[in-house]
C-alpha cells in the first residue's frame, strides 16, 4: 500500500523500513541477513529505505547500495545528515550548507547512484538560520541529484522558516503510542501546510512489541533511555500488558497494533519500522491489515492517552536537539 507523501510529494510505502538497526545501532547485526532483508522488503513493494550518513560512518548507505544494486528505480531512498559522530557516540549537528554540499557527494558514492529521493537534516542546527540550510538542498534540488527535501524534528516555527524557501515533502519525527507531543503545534503545522509525516520509531524502540520483560533483556544502548529505566521500565510494561491484550482480541501481534493505530491517524502519514529480520519486515507489513474500528481507537486512548508515559524519549543531552 502506498500513500502521497504531502501534498505534491510522490508516492511511497506505508510502511517502510528503517535501517538503522542494520549498522549496530541495537545490538549487533548480520550484513547478509540485513541485505535480504532490505531485498525482501523491495520485492514486497515496500520501497522506503530509511539511512543516514552517519549509521556507522557509511557503513548502512554501503549495504543498501548492495540491496538495491540492479534496482534502484525500485528503492525509494530517504537519507539523513548533518549530525558528526564523537568518541563513544553522536557529537553536535551542523548543517553548514558546504558540509551539506560536500556530504550528498559522499552519499552518492556510498549508495552507488546518481540521485537521492528525500535528503533530510538530522536536527536544526542551532547557529546556522535554517534558510539557509534549505536554501542548500535547495540547490541540490535545481541540480537534479536531490529530489526531495525533508526535515527532522523541527518545531512549527522552523518547519514555517523553511516551507518559506523551499517546499519541504516531509518531516522525519517519532511518533507513536508513547510519544504524541506532535499533535499539539507540529502536526498541526505539517497538514496546513500540506507536508508529509515520516514517523520513527513506532515501536518506541521496540518496547511497544512486547519482547521485553525486565531492564536486563536490554544489551544495547536501550539502556540508557529513561523509559528503560528502573521504575519507568515497569510502569511503561504494565501499559504494554494492556496493549497485548487489545492485540489479542483483534487477531494481530502488539507491534502490528502499534503500526496500525499510527496509520490511523491520517492519511498524510507512513512509518518506518526498524529491523534487520525479514520475519519482523514482513510482520510490520502486515499491519497493513489491521483495521481499527472507532471503537478499537477509543479502546487504545483509555489504556495509552497521551503523556501516559513514564519517562522521556532519550536522555537528557539529547532532548535539547529536539523541536528546534
Amino acid at each position: 500500500m502506498n500513500r502521497k507523501l504531502g501534498t505534491n510529494g510522490p508516492l511511497a510505502s506505508v510502511v517502510g523500513l528503517g535501517c538503522m538497526g542494520m549498522s549496530g545501532a541495537y545490538g549487533q547485526s548480520n550484513d547478509a541477513e540485513s541485505i535480504a532483508t532490505i531485498e525482501r522488503a523491495l520485492e514486497l513493494g515496500h520501497n522506503f529505505l530509511d539511512t543516514a550518513d552517519y549509521y556507522r560512518t557509511g557503513h548502512n548507505e554501503e549495504l543498501i547500495s548492495q540491496a538495491i544494486k540492479g534496482k534502484r528505480e525500485k528503492a525509494f531512498l530517504s537519507v539523513k545528515t548533518g549530525q558528526l559522530a564523537a568518541p563513544g557516540g553522536y557529537g553536535p549537528v551542523y548543517n553548514h550548507p558546504d558540509y551539506l554540499r560536500n556530504a550528498v557527494l559522499y552519499s552518492l558514492q556510498r549508495l552507488k547512484t546518481d540521485y537521492i529521493d528525500l535528503y533530510t537534516p538530522a536536527r536544526v542546527d542551532p547557529n546556522i538560520p535554517i534558510e539557509e540550510t534549505v536554501g542548500a538542498l535547495a540547490d541540490l534540488v535545481q541540480k537534479g541529484i536531490v529530489r526531495y527535501i525533508g526535515l527532522s524534528e523541527a518545531s512549527g516555527e522552523s518547519i514555517r522558516r523553511a516551507s518559506a524557501v523551499h517546499a519541504i515533502t516531509a518531516l522525519q519525527i517519532e511518533y507513536s503510542l508513547w510519544s504524541r507531543e506532535i499533535e499539539a503545534e507540529v502536526l498541526p503545522t505539517i497538514r496546513e501546510l500540506g507536508i508529509g509525516l515520516v514517523a520513527y520509531a513506532p515501536l518506541s524502540r521496540g518496547f511497544l512489541s512486547g519482547a521485553f520483560k525486565t531492564p536486563e533483556d536490554l544489551k544495547d544502548n536501550r539502556v540508557n533511555m529513561p523509559r528503560f529505566q528502573g521504575g519507568n521500565f515497569y510502569k511503561n510494561l504494565e501499559l504494554v500488558e494492556k496493549i497485548k491484550n487489545l492485540a489479542a482480541e483483534k487477531g494481530c501481534t502488539p507491534s502490528q497494533l502499534a503500526i496500525a493505530w499510527i496509520l490511523a491517524q491520517g492519511e498524510d502519514i507512513i512509518t518506518i519500522p526498524g529491523t534487520k529480520h525479514i520475519k519482523y519486515l514482513e510482520e510490520n507489513i502486515a499491519s497493513e491489515n489491521v483495521r481499527l474500528t472507532s471503537e478499537d481507537l477509543q479502546s487504545i486512548e483509555t489504556i495509552m492517552p497521551a503523556g501516559i508515559v513514564s519517562g522521556n524519549r532519550y536522555p537528557e543531552k539529547f532532548l535539547k536537539a529536539l523541536n528546534r
